[in-house]
């Protein structure tokens, strides 16, 4: 009789929900409790392994008969915007980011509500109310950062922090290789100034400036336009049969896959 290891952790299975990506099809995750000590080592290891946390669960998909969801990282070291990426760092050289303890307030609420009616109106967080929006910032059992994008007040320059109105917030893990981000949200009548693409520009130099070499954007999916513009963002690996890989602007490895390895981690 096989036994568990005391403190390992238990994985579990969800029912089959529609996908939020994939008309037509549905999802299935494993998942697991991220407690206790060994919480901060766990979660470097299963975002390895191409989970995500929300609150104190990792979970990754597990879903029948398809692979689309596939875990991204950006190689920090070797990145270089594009000339895109230049100008929309200039666009915004206005806009400050506070690097603060993970805790929630009204105002992030306010803009948070806006940004979920805005592109996710009928998806899966459009019913969380004040209190499930603290719990999704406040309940981690790993470190984690709230980084909030402001616009320069009239006494920025005096305080190095911005006072005017909040653009954007990003939920962050720090990992021992990197950062993770975990959920982020902004304010959508601000288009001109891709505050999405921005929030991850600004991630990337904040690894780059403390060594570390990766930044997590969680998972791509192909065939999903919400997912496309996480390929913009190279050299980048995806966790794919045999481990993290260097793919092209296609999103395919740039070696060959080994023909024995049928299996990625943690399936």
């Amino acid at each position: 009789m096989s036994r568990i290891s005391p403190g390992a952790p238990q994985f579990y299975l969800t029912a089959p929900t529609p996908c939020p990506y994939l008309p037509g099809r549905y999802e299935r995750k494993v998942f697991t409790q991220l407690a206790g000590e060994r919480a901060p080592e766990l979660n470097d290891i299963l975002t390895q392994g191409g989970f995500r946390r929300s609150q104190s669960i990792a979970y990754r998909p597990a879903c029948e008969g398809c692979r689309a969801c596939v875990s991204v990282r950006i190689r920090v070291d070797e990145f270089e915007p594009t000339r895109s990426h230049k100008r929309l760092l200039k666009k915004n050289r206005d806009i400050i980011g506070e690097d603060r303890a993970p805790i929630s307030d009204a105002e992030q609420y306010a803009l948070f509500r806006d940004y979920l009616l805005s592109r996710h109106d009928g998806g899966g967080m459009a019913d969380m109310s004040v209190l499930d929006y603290g719990m999704m910032v406040e309940d981690s059992p790993v470190t984690s950062r709230l980084i909030a994008y402001r616009g320069r007040g009239p006494d920025s320059a005096i305080t190095g922090l911005g006072q005017g109105a909040l653009y954007a917030c990003a939920l962050t893990d720090e990992l021992h290789d990197g950062l993770s981000m975990v959920y982020s949200f902004f304010d959508t009548d601000l288009a001109a100034r891709s505050l999405g693409t921005f929030m991850i520009l600004d991630h990337i130099e904040r690894a780059r400036k403390r060594g570390l070499p990766f930044v997590y954007l969680g998972y791509w999916v192909r065939d999903s336009d919400k997912m496309g513009y996480k390929i913009g963002f190279r050299p980048q690996e995806h966790l794919l049969p045999g481990g993290w890989r260097e793919v092209d602007a296609e999103g395919d490895p740039l070696e060959p896959l080994p023909e024995f390895e049928t299996h990625s981690a943690f399936c």
